[in-house]
């Protein structure tokens, strides 16, 4: 009788367990639709970084800020490959460029795609959005690679430092990948090539460790097309030079298309990813999922956040970094359209060309 009241208690507190997990798991529809309205940005300001000439792209904006002023990496795609250049603003809308922080190389694995993205930027919605020091140092992920061409050949994520990246000096890169398609433990969703990386703080340390990088990756074993689809995925580290894969399955996929770029937030007690989808639907938009445990994550079903409707976003509206400052949202995005790859940006409220935040 006491064996089976001791396996009773054992079942019910394993149930109440389960649904503890179940429920840390599993953002509901309500609190969805509450961050959505939170988060959408239904008018699009324009321009804020446009090609500076029609041979080079722009792409992939990260917006921090530092000592009063606002700063912005962007990569610029010149028909080889990939550097990353810097800009400042006082006001989140008129951008001047300040010049490259990642230059081409030679002989290096890394010499002609150097795509960087400023790591460890605070996360709090609304917050300072500060990048965090480690070490005395700062930090970037960066996509790398040494063909020459759009995202060509196999590509890896490298990381660097900088004393200062207000300026626009080279930043220190080590001298391998940090992850590769190679690597012995790459997954069957990774093991073709790995895209753009984001670098935060986890100091809740949800994952068991301090950082933690999201990235998207393609597989070999691509979709029912035979092509190679993109995916989200996740890596760990506890001093931010050395990462190892985290889990054994990608965390958004459509297993056709591209699910990419991620970007956090934390807003309350729920995290938010924004990221872009394309091809699983017409064209490239923008979306999001949430969590609470950095893990496991609630795709929303709803409307896109932003998709192309005007000219200079006709083709692609995608690549998100999407901040709130001073009750505004700003969401900052690649745009492909008739002015070519720029850099957009989309607000919660109405902006004038000449306002000031």
């Amino acid at each position: 009788m006491m064996k089976q009241v001791l396996i009773g208690c054992v079942w019910m507190i394993s149930a109440s367990f389960g649904l503890a997990q179940t429920r840390e798991a599993k953002v509901s529809q309500q609190v969805m639709q509450n961050i959505f309205e939170e988060i959408r940005t239904p008018y699009k300001y324009g321009i804020v970084i446009p090609q500076p000439d029609s041979g080079r792209m722009v792409d992939s904006p990260t917006v921090f800020r530092k000592g009063g002023i606002w700063y912005m990496t962007y990569i610029i795609f010149d028909g080889k490959g990939y550097e990353t250049w810097l800009s400042k603003s006082d006001n989140l809308l008129q951008w001047t460029s300040l010049g490259k922080i990642m230059s081409f190389t030679e002989n290096t694995w890394d010499a002609t795609q150097k795509a960087g993205y400023v790591a460890l930027v605070d996360t709090e919605w609304g917050g300072s959005y500060e990048p965090e020091q480690f070490g005395d140092r700062c930090w970037l992920s960066y996509l790398g690679g040494s063909e020459k061409g759009y995202e060509a050949g196999r590509l890896g994520i490298g990381i660097a430092t900088s004393e200062d990246l207000t300026k626009p000096n080279e930043v220190t890169r080590m001298p391998q990948p940090v992850l590769s398609a190679i690597d012995k433990d790459a997954r069957w969703y990774d093991d073709k090539t790995i895209y753009k990386s984001l670098v935060i703080r986890d100091k809740a340390r949800k994952t068991g460790h301090p950082f933690v990088m999201y990235y998207n990756a393609k597989g070999e074993k691509g979709d029912d097309r035979g092509n190679g689809f993109e995916s989200i995925a996740m890596a760990v580290s506890d001093d931010m030079k050395r990462w190892k894969r985290f889990g054994d399955k990608p965390l958004i996929t459509r297993n056709t298309g591209i699910c990419g770029d991620a970007q956090i937030a934390k807003i309350g007690d729920v995290y938010v990813m924004f990221y872009f989808g394309a091809f699983w639907k017409p064209g490239a938009f923008e979306r999001f999922a949430c969590s609470y445990d950095l893990q496991n994550w609630t795709d929303w079903t709803g409307p896109d956040l932003i998709s192309p409707t005007e000219p200079f976003d006709k083709t692609y509206a995608h690549k998100p970094w999407v901040i709130k400052w001073n009750g505004v949202v700003y969401h900052f995005y690649n745009a492909v359209g008739e002015n070519g790859r720029v850099i957009a940006l989309a607000t919660s409220k109405e902006l004038s060309s000449k306002s000031e935040n």
